[in-house]
This record gives C-alpha cells, sequence and structure tokens, in this order.
C-alpha cells in the first residue's frame, strides 16, 4: 500500500482491518484516532493501547489541557505513512497497537477522578497491554503509577520536566499536578534511588532522592552524558517515563501552563528519548498539552512526536532487550 489509497482510505479508525500497519488516508481528513490506529475497547491481543485523560483540574495556573488528547491525535495524522525516524525497528507492523478511547469521568465530581483512572488503566494492563497516555495536565501521572506499581512493584522513573512535581502535599485528597511524584515517592510506588528527571529548570528544596539532570546540564554536558546517567539510575527495573512538553523550551512549546525558559531543544528530547532504548519500559504518558495557548499546532505536533517515541520505546523493551 502506498500514499495513492488515499483515495480510497478514509475513517480507518473505524474501517480498517487488524491492529498492525500504516495507515494512508490523507492527513487532513478523517477521524483522527492516534496514528489512525483502531478505536476499540476490546484490548484481545492488544499490545499496547493509546488512551486521553482530557483532565485539567489540578493546575496551579493555565487550564487548557482538558483539549489536550484530541490535539495530539489531530497532529498525529501526519505520522502513520512511514516508520520511525531513526529507529531500526517498526512497532506500528510488528506490535498491535490500539486507540482505546479517552478515560469517561464525571467532571463535577473531581474526588472520584483519580480512583476511576486508576481502575481504567488497571483494565488495560490486567488485559495484558501496556499503555501509552495522552494528557491531561500532570496529576493523572499518579492515579496511573498506581495501577503500574500494582502490577510491578515500586518502579523507576524517568521524568521529563520544567518542574520537579515534588512540592510538599501530604494531603493525599489533595489533587495538584505541582505534587503528583511527592505522593508517589511518599506513597511507595516510585523508587526513588532508581528514578530521574531531566530538564529540570526551576527550584525544590527536597528531592526525596530522586536524581536530577538538569537542562543546563543537558546543554553543557550533552545528550549522551545525560542519557547514559539516565540508564545507569534506572537500571533493567521496571520504567514508567513521563513527558511533560514543558520540559521543552517555550519557543518549541508554547502551549502549555506553566512554560519556563532555558527548556530543552526538541532535538535533544528527540535524542533522549531515542538512545533511552534498552530501558525496560512498561508504559509512559506525555502530558500538559494546552492547545489554547498555541495557534500554530507546534506543541501538539511535539506531543504527538513525544507519544511515538514512547511507543517505539516500549516495543524496544518488548522485542531487542
Amino acid at each position: 500500500m502506498a500514499l495513492e489509497d488515499a483515495k480510497t482510505e478514509v475513517d480507518t479508525a473505524f474501517t480498517r482491518k487488524g491492529n498492525r500497519g500504516y495507515a494512508f488516508e490523507n492527513a487532513f481528513g478523517g477521524a483522527t484516532s492516534f496514528l489512525r490506529r483502531t478505536y476499540t475497547k476490546d484490548l484481545t491481543g492488544v499490545d499496547l493501547a493509546i488512551t486521553g485523560v482530557p483532565f485539567d483540574q489540578a493546575v496551579t495556573h493555565r487550564t487548557g489541557t482538558r483539549f489536550g488528547p484530541r490535539a495530539i491525535r489531530e497532529a498525529s495524522s501526519l505520522q502513520p505513512y512511514d516508520p520511525p525516524h531513526g529507529w531500526p525497528t517498526n512497532p506500528l507492523e510488528e506490535m498491535a497497537i490500539i486507540d482505546y478511547g479517552d478515560l469517561a469521568f464525571d467532571y463535577a465530581k473531581v474526588a472520584d477522578f483519580p480512583d476511576t483512572l486508576t481502575a481504567h488503566i488497571r483494565t488495560i494492563l490486567a488485559a495484558g497491554a501496556g499503555t501509552v497516555t495522552l494528557g491531561g495536565d500532570h496529576y493523572i501521572t499518579y492515579p496511573i503509577l498506581k495501577a503500574y506499581a500494582e502490577k510491578f512493584g515500586p518502579l523507576s522513573v524517568i521524568h521529563f520536566d520544567a518542574h520537579s512535581d515534588l512540592w510538599p502535599d501530604d494531603d493525599l485528597a489533595r489533587i495538584d499536578h505541582g505534587t503528583m511524584l511527592y505522593k508517589a515517592v511518599k506513597t511507595g510506588l516510585v523508587d526513588p534511588k532508581r528514578s530521574v528527571q531531566i530538564g529540570i529548570r526551576t527550584t525544590t528544596e527536597d528531592y526525596l532522592g530522586v536524581h536530577v539532570i538538569d537542562a543546563r546540564e543537558v546543554h553543557e554536558k550533552g545528550v549522551a552524558a545525560a542519557v547514559a546517567k539516565a540508564k545507569d539510575i534506572v537500571g533493567d527495573g521496571a520504567t514508567y517515563v513521563t513527558f511533560d512538553i514543558d520540559c521543552l523550551d517555550p519557543s518549541a512549546a508554547p502551549g502549555t501552563g506553566t512554560p519556563v525558559w532555558g527548556g530543552l531543544h526538541s532535538w535533544q528530547a528527540a535524542a533522549c528519548l531515542r538512545d533511552l532504548a534498552g530501558i525496560n519500559m512498561v508504559g509512559g504518558d506525555i502530558v500538559e498539552v494546552s492547545p489554547p495557548y498555541d495557534t500554530t499546532g507546534a506543541t501538539a505536533i511535539a506531543g504527538a512526536h513525544v507519544a511515538y517515541e514512547l511507543i517505539c520505546l516500549y516495543h524496544w523493551a518488548r522485542t531487542q532487550r
């Protein structure tokens, strides 16, 4: 099949046969599932489920990430024609990948949201699939980590971000995107000794033992050094990768709620993700894409690329380690 098949392919999110292979419908048309994967709740034989969590009620500044999953899916329509650049394998053909759709929740019962999300991810994991989640604000990672820790035990985390999300908050009922990792460490979901943050450029008094590779270190010592350090820290343990889009400099990703200057360039983030191949990645997410603050769509495009790289990392961990 080739690009000329666009004249007959449309809405492949619903019409495609099977859960593998490329899609060639026009990038500007059709139902925008992620990478044109099939929209389905059937997890039979599925290796990886892409799911959206349109939640932004935990932000400390600008809302809008509830529109992130939709925008990332739309941006991904440019990508399902070819193998991922820079990878020697092809997850779209070699794995059964679906778009599991978005989490359903009552927006007016915020207190119920965390358990609803944990149950959503738990269902996918129980079927034997992994997840790549499209956020949503960064709080969503905490309920997701609960489901993963139930299956894998305390996790290693690679956390790309401008912020540590480790601000003290011992009230588990509080729903705050700036304290998600604090809660995850304090409740034993994450092993801080085997976890690392990349791109940090805000101040936190206590990192709770989590290793930090700040943005300046990446700029000055280079991607290779940062990745080697991160791999050494997480080792072979089950590793979850969470990528806050504000890890990127606002010049590359202005569409986010709490932008901070001095961030990673997009090429640095791309190189980091590709060179992390070999970690035992069991799941991941891309969060904090806020389309209302970026009329160009560049932030959603970056988010779609991050999500595709996470798929590649997951595939590599299943086939090449």
